[in-house]
């Protein structure tokens, strides 16, 4: 059982990180359930305020993930409509067949729904899809770095305890 817990938790370490990618899954929250993976087994002592403090970060990370596109596109002089589009254009960049669809989607999305709002204005919609973008790839890399210190202190974890499984 130490064992399965042990992979589960590396493998959703693993899953978190990519999770912290693609935006259909919450990264952090996915590696935060790692740790506990970790925590879960018999032979190594629990540590509530690690748990504690890690899943506050997780949890503030999945809150912020879903406010920093849309407050990018809003910065740079975005509507509700343009903010929409973001939210709307990253579940389709999901699964549109193109490559980086992920990345093209919250663009595309903010700029057709800033057009649908004042199609005269093209330089404000492009410059709302551009705040969206800049969002995106701010919250992207937040919830990376937070999953890779999450796999740091998961694999810190597994070495301090290696004599339970080594």
């Amino acid at each position: 059982m130490e064992y399965f817990l042990l992979i589960l938790g590396f493998i959703l370490m693993l899953v978190g990180i990519i999770g912290s990618i693609l935006p259909a899954l919450p990264g952090p929250p996915i590696s935060w359930v790692g740790i506990l993976m970790l925590y879960l087994c018999e032979s190594i002592s629990i540590n509530y305020w690690i748990l504690a403090v890690t899943l506050l970060i997780a949890f503030i990370i999945g809150i912020l993930d879903y406010i920093i596109p849309a407050k990018g596109t809003k910065y740079f002089g975005g509507s509700k409509y343009g903010i929409w589009g973001t939210n709307i254009g990253l579940v389709v960049g999901i699964f549109a067949p193109i490559p980086f669809g992920f990345l093209i989607g919250p663009f595309v999305g903010a700029l057709v729904g800033e057009l649908i709002y004042n199609s005269q204005e093209k330089g404000r919609a492009f410059k709302a899809a551009t705040g969206s973008f800049i969002g995106f790839l701010a919250g992207t890399f937040m919830k990376v770095l937070v999953s890779l210190l999450f796999l740091g202190l998961f694999l810190v974890l597994v070495w301090q305890n290696r004599t339970v499984w080594f």
